[in-house]
């Protein structure tokens, strides 16, 4: 509604989200192509209420300061969301608004990144096409310098991907290998990281490459691998193969597709040479390396083994594996029926003749459970005894437990040790280390933490383990991951056993951002953002030799891969260090997890059960926070997770909101006259009265009078002259 006001000003009555304001036509449409300039001069259809208001459904609590730039051109943003006020202004079309909210996010943001930022490494060039397939001369290949990270499967629990058979793999398969192989997902986009020691290979679509670590030259590309005829869903390094015999070879790295294994040796000079090409038969579920053999397992209980020495490729049926881990030179296998066989790599070559892997078992679980997750610890070795061999295991049924076995009870195997059933679904995964014991079930990566008490370095029963914390990792990620390949995104928990363990959160699918969290208590260390804003397809946290230099350690960095083909570096060393000086703790807040499943779309990832409290309880507190704000200027903003008492206020409260304007007419006139004057003004108008300026600020509705009373209701706000000509009459 416009109306004519004195010297031919035209006045506009807006309704916004259902509040009341009202300004002039010149202040709404003094910037061209807004919003309001097309709304005002009919090109944009209108709605109005039924005083004759234009109707607007947008948010009133962040219109106002967009109003207010508009009478004034500055801006005040006290107690508002700066995303939001960019958001809203982008939708009005304020230009000058925009460039100043945007400018203020580039201050805040750099390109070079945080403190924590260390290193970012560009897409590689795209490698010629691989022309033979089964070609052991490096004069095929592309030869480039190489950098670092695989995570250390021999340090971690694994566990293979849950409900995966024969069918679902060989159909994504035969869908990859098609007319359009690798053409479904982003040839350019990072799939995995892994490293070992100062290397990483880093494997998109259908190439890898591998860069390396110097002390006095960062880091170099080392290799590229030509252009594979199919879609990598796994990568492995070994960047130390110790007495081998491939010449003056000292690496390996290797990719996997379906049942195939394609094999590298890299080269001090950075070529590379093709080893082979196996085949497992089946779907290969994890790839990785034991000292200088390369094991291959699948989830249908076949395993693969080449050793460096022999040069032997061999294959074994098992029964069905569905977790393993390593440690030393043992290989230990989960298998859902229940029993944990190993395997002593080192001896494989002693029993080639027999074609006998010499498979184990060595304890069978007394419930008989699917063994879902492994985790293995070896104590040090002392001059009186040799290593206790402690094995932590998850089942199906959600058991957690410990198995132990002494030096002088080799021949009797392992004795049970501790149970817990504390998750009351399938364990997923499990970490043993010298001071915790940790478990994630399948409820959203519900996590459980438990003190290991030791004495003289092995695990005691004296006073026992200790629960120390219980918290999720929330992650709407599918269950392939992106691009087909959860083996990029794993959660954790990263670390070495003698140090503490961290666990990376990535909320949405296409988040830039990453949450690390100690494994013990579930507080966040620290939170790293894209520097280039691209999303984190893949990432994992590698722990880099020191330098050769006096007092030098080794680092622990976050390695993310990136939608681009990017690599970006994060010191988590500088963030555990800092860990106590960190304002913010633990995982998401309520307002935090709402901004990121904004990003998302809930239908198309896992089923989040949230309650409508947890949901409208937020914006409850953010609209009665903020009305504090603007009311009564800057106040102390919420703590994360506090609610205010109410979104209904008392009456108290509403004098308390209104009452700014009022203090201070008392503090220049102390008489009853100012007394009267303030019981004709009610609260929302005192409000409007002190911020209103030289226009007409945005109203409530005017106040009904009351039957004893026939005095009309006076203006929406009074202009500053007649408030101040009055204060001084009063004073």
């Amino acid at each position: 509604m416009a109306a004519r006001a004195g010297g031919g000003a035209q006045l506009v009555q807006l309704n916004v989200g259902g509040r009341r304001f009202s300004t002039s036509r010149q202040t709404l449409t003094w910037i061209p192509d807004s919003f309001f300039s097309s709304l005002l001069s009919g090109r944009i259809s209108t709605l109005k209420d039924a005083a004759g208001a234009i109707f607007i459904d947008r948010d009133p609590d962040v219109f106002a300061p967009i109003l207010n730039f508009l009478r004034t051109r500055e801006l005040d943003a006290r107690g508002t969301d700066k995303s939001v006020l960019l958001h809203e202004a982008q939708f009005y079309g304020i230009t000058p608004l925009v460039r100043r909210l945007q400018l203020r996010e580039e201050l805040d943001r750099s390109s070079c990144g945080s403190v924590l930022f260390n290193g970012y490494l560009p897409a590689p060039v795209f490698p010629a096409k691989r022309w033979n397939r089964h070609s052991v001369t490096g004069a095929q290949l592309a030869v480039r310098p190489v950098s670092h990270l695989e995570r250390a499967v021999v340090r971690r629990s694994n566990t293979m991907p849950p409900n995966l058979g024969n069918a679902g793999l060989l159909g994504r398969m035969l869908e990859e290998r098609g007319p359009g192989a690798g053409a479904v997902n982003d040839p350019g986009m990072v799939r995995l990281v892994c490293g070992h020691h100062n290397w990483i290979a880093v494997a998109y679509a259908q190439f890898l490459v591998c860069y390396r670590m110097k002390e006095t030259s960062g880091w170099q590309l080392a290799f590229c691998s030509p252009r594979l005829d199919w879609v990598i869903e796994r990568v492995a390094l070994n960047a130390r193969v110790l007495g081998g015999s491939l010449g003056d070879s000292d690496k390996m790295v290797a990719a996997a597709s379906c049942s195939e294994i394609l094999l590298w040796a890299l080269q001090p000079d950075g070529n590379g040479t093709e080893i082979g090409v196996f085949h497992l038969g089946v779907p290969v579920e994890g790839l990785f390396f034991v000292g200088s053999q390369l094991i291959a397992t699948s989830h249908t209980g076949k395993i693969g083994v080449w050793n460096a020495v022999t040069k032997h490729w061999q294959t074994q049926d098992v029964a069905p594996i569905n977790s393993y881990d390593a440690a030393g030179s043992f290989l230990l296998l989960g298998c859902n029926n229940g029993s944990i066989y190993y395997v002593d790599v080192q001896k494989f070559p002693l029993r080639m003749k027999d074609n006998d892997l010499l498979v184990t078992e060595l304890y069978r679980d007394p419930s008989e459970d699917t063994i879902t997750a492994l985790s293995v610890y070896l104590t040090p070795k002392s001059s009186n005894n040799g290593n206790w061999i402690e094995i932590a295991y998850g089942t199906s049924s959600g058991l957690v437990r410990v198995i132990v076995q002494h030096p002088e009870t080799v021949g009797s195997g392992p004795q049970l040790f501790q149970t817990f059933a504390v998750h009351r679904s399938p364990v997923t995964k499990v970490m043993l280390s010298e001071r915790h014991l940790i478990s994630v079930c399948a409820d959203n990566n519900h996590v459980r933490t438990w003190t290991v008490t030791r004495f003289r370095g092995m695990i005691s029963t004296q006073p026992g383990s200790t629960p120390l914390a219980s918290f999720k990792i929330l992650a709407l990620e599918s269950v392939d991951g992106l691009g087909g390949c959860s083996a990029g995104t794993d959660i954790g928990p990263f670390g070495e056993r003698d140090d503490q363990q961290v666990f990376l959160q990535k909320v949405v699918p296409d988040a830039s951002k990453l949450y690390v969290r100690l494994s013990s208590t579930g507080k966040r260390v620290c939170e790293v953002c894209s520097v280039d804003g691209a999303p984190i397809t893949a990432f994992v946290v590698q722990e880099c030799e020191g330098s050769s230099r006096i007092g030098s350690r080794p680092r622990r960095y976050l390695f993310t891969g990136h939608s681009n083909g990017s690599l970006q570096m994060w010191d988590l060393t500088t963030a555990m260090e800092m860990v106590g000086q960190a304002p913010d703790t633990g995982g998401l807040s309520e307002e935090e997890l709402l901004q990121e499943l904004g990003h998302c779309d809930l239908a198309l990832t896992h089923a989040l059960e949230m309650g409508r409290a947890g949901s409208v309880a937020p914006m409850c507190a953010a609209s009665s926070s903020h009305l504090c704000r603007e009311v009564d200027g800057p106040r102390e903003r919420p703590a994360s997770g506090s609610l205010p008492p109410s979104c209904r206020l008392s009456h108290e409260q509403q004098r308390r909101l209104g009452g700014s304007f009022v203090e201070r007419c008392q503090e220049l006139a102390r008489s009853s006259e100012l007394a009267q004057y303030e019981s004709r003004w009610p609260g929302p108008s005192r409000e409007l009265g002190a911020r209103g300026g030289g226009h007409l600020a945005a109203a409530q509705r005017p106040p009904t009078p009351s039957p004893a009373s026939a005095e009309p209701s006076p203006p929406l706000a009074p202009s500053r002259v007649r408030v101040k000509s009055r204060l001084k009459s009063l004073t």
